[in-house]
């Protein structure tokens, strides 16, 4: 597709209350439909960069800018950036007792589409949507998170990234913590979403190319030192695999 969903230029970012520098000029190009998956070790910037995407306040962009749809969103808050289409699947995704997934969802929603969702209409596409992703419905009368295992975690930010149907999905390590069972279920619904909506923009951040066995990106890239220093197709991953992130360490000079 020919069509530029995000273009990241020359993004420098840092934690705003330490002053520490993160991200050392990121340059990224993602088109409508494509799948990138950014990998790199332990300390390389990855999640800072989604959450950079995302408008994160802990954060601060001192050079540089991030264009969705050829628009910078710097100045926008994370509501507005996620009212616009930006969507950002936590690593960690927070408990919140006391509030069912399914008002949870329909909150959200509302706030997305400008006007409180009808309940009736609301509860159809719940169950439709459910269905889709082989999803008992009796998972959205839970509180949000409470008491989940990591699986049911990362399964409920697939079925937010299922009804909220943003243009880009930004996925922060959601393989993390799982086991094969669940990666492949969460993989699944990620799969899923995209026939069901090939313009679905992805960008899957993780550390091990487990994940790619399952879901298939177009990119790769390698991030390390808060800079993407080499990117290629999916046989970049299966090169990582086998020989580790020492020997693009050596690429960088920090």
């Amino acid at each position: 597709m020919s069509d530029m969903m995000l273009k990241i230029d020359n993004l420098h970012a840092e934690i705003a209350e330490e002053g520490t520098e993160i991200l050392r000029g990121v340059d990224l190009e993602v088109r409508e439909g494509e799948i990138h998956a950014i990998m790199g070790p332990n300390g390389s910037g990855k999640s800072t960069l989604s959450k950079v995407i995302s408008g994160h306040p802990a954060y601060e962009v001192t050079d540089g800018d991030i264009l969705f749809r050829g628009e910078s969103i710097l100045d926008m808050e994370p509501d507005e950036r996620a009212r616009a289409g930006v969507f950002l699947a936590f690593q960690y995704p927070v408990e919140v007792p006391g509030v069912s997934i399914a008002n949870f969802m329909r909150t959200a929603l509302s706030a997305k589409r400008g006007g409180e969702v009808d309940v009736f209409e609301f509860a159809e596409e719940l169950t439709a949507t459910m269905q889709m992703l082989d999803m008992d419905p009796v998972f959205a009368e839970r509180s949000l998170n409470e008491g989940f295992s990591g699986g049911e975690k990362k399964r409920n930010e697939i079925l937010q990234l299922a009804m909220l149907e943003p243009q880009l999905a930004v996925m922060d390590e959601t393989d993390s913590g799982l086991d094969i069972d669940a990666l492949k279920i969460v993989s699944n619904g990620i799969n899923k979403i995209k026939e069901q909506r090939p313009g679905t923009t992805v960008l899957l951040i993780t550390h091990y190319q487990r994940m790619l066995n399952y879901i298939k990106p177009d990119y790769v890239h390698v991030m390390v030192g808060g800079r993407i220093i080499r990117s290629g197709g999916p046989e970049l991953a299966l090169e990582l695999e086998e020989r580790g992130y020492d020997w693009v360490r050596e690429m960088v000079t920090v």
